[in-house]
């Protein structure tokens, strides 16, 4: 399967013309009786050597990380303040194998290659394994007692490094997922840094439920901003919207239910009509927006609000059952019936909210890539 980025490169390249690409498009799109901008495609694997090389990498990273921290960590028996240096050591070079063995790699599978999943691999280990070599840096410096402070402030110094770091892979790589993980790691240095500058925080978790949905909120505008800026979807800005949309869902949907206690066991009627109300409205906004992410983020906890529902009308023996029924066939009709019920979502909007948003209707035609 090809992406709408894999064909703007080959029109760039001179692999086929902009009036083949266009001529694909069109045939894609009648051959599945949808406009291609309601498929929100992106491309994760076009063979099983994606698969091949991709477990090759995860062999290959594991062992040098594990070589890097057989060489500095601790050796004998130690303990105490030098089992930590020695274990902080271990890890600092550890990462830094990692991090250095990653972006080699990525120099040919993903610069030369270009092999979407090997991509994402390598990205997701470059990034954590910086983060991981500035925490193994900083763990020297935790004291042995109430060194949860220290320990904040040395994950913010590793978050704010790793987003730093994948903004120089976005630079040199431009792998659609790279700008998700920049905006993660932004987020748990912010997290951090809080922790750090407040520490009573860590006894109220609530605290840290509402930052997590204020940074969700933050990161799904920054994802409509991507999206705003490809409305027909046809540029790598598309792709990395669709990361974005992945990353800011669960930053959403998770601190959300969680403040109603869907996972406390203390789904009340009222409760669990309004967290079913939620989904609904979550659904409204992803139909808006043509993003899928915040349904899928929000399905375990609709499932278990409207199985405890089923329960309490004492349908005990098939309230499972019942509960998938219902939510899997409503999610079928949706997806086979999207662009319909899109249509009438969108044009219940103003119309100046209508203009930034994905278009409904995407005209068929060659764009430069961006």
């Amino acid at each position: 399967m090809y992406s709408e980025s894999d064909i703007e490169n080959a029109v760039a390249t001179g692999a086929i013309t902009p009036a083949a690409a266009a001529a694909l498009r069109q045939s894609v799109a009648e051959a599945r009786s949808t406009p291609l901008v309601d498929e929100e495609s992106f491309r994760l694997i076009t063979g099983f050597n994606d698969i091949f090389v991709t477990i090759a990498a995860a062999l290959l990273l594991v062992a040098v990380g594990w070589i890097g921290f057989s060489i500095a960590g601790p050796k004998g028996d130690v303990d105490g303040p030098a089992a930590l240096t020695a274990i902080g050591h271990g890890v600092a070079l550890g990462g830094l194998l990692v991090a250095a063995a990653s972006w080699g790699l990525a120099e040919y599978f993903t610069k030369t290659r270009r092999m979407a999943l090997p991509s994402i691999i390598l990205l997701g280990a470059f990034v954590g394994a910086v983060g991981a070599c500035i925490f193994g840096l900083g763990m020297p410096m935790i004291p042995e007692n109430n060194g949860d402070r220290v320990a904040a402030g040395i994950i913010a110094v590793a978050g704010l490094v790793s987003a730093g770091a994948a903004y120089l892979h976005w630079r040199r790589f431009h792998v659609p997922i790279t700008i998700a993980a920049l905006t993660s790691a932004l987020v748990a240095t912010l997290w951090a840094t809080l922790l750090w500058s407040v520490p009573a925080l860590k006894d109220n978790p609530d605290y840290a439920l509402w930052v997590i949905l204020i940074a969700g909120v933050a990161v799904f505008g920054f994802a409509m901003w991507w999206d705003m800026s490809d409305r027909l979807r046809q540029t790598r800005r598309s792709d990395v919207a669709f990361w974005l949309h992945l990353s800011a869902a669960p930053m959403i949907a998770h601190p959300v239910f969680h403040l109603l206690g869907v996972m406390d066991n203390a789904i009340t009627p009222a409760s669990g009509v309004i967290v079913i109300a939620l989904y609904i409205l979550f659904g409204l906004v992803a139909l808006a927006v043509d993003r899928r992410a915040l349904l899928v983020s929000s399905l375990a906890y609709v499932l278990v609000a409207l199985a405890e529902l089923f329960r309490q009308a004492g349908a005990v023996s098939l309230n499972i059952a019942l509960t998938a029924l219902v939510i899997g066939s409503a999610l079928l009709l949706l997806s086979a019936f999207w662009h319909s019920v899109r249509r009438l979502v969108v044009h219940g909007l103003p119309a100046d909210l209508q203009e930034r948003l994905p278009a409904l209707d995407r005209p068929v035609v060659a764009t430069a890539r961006a």
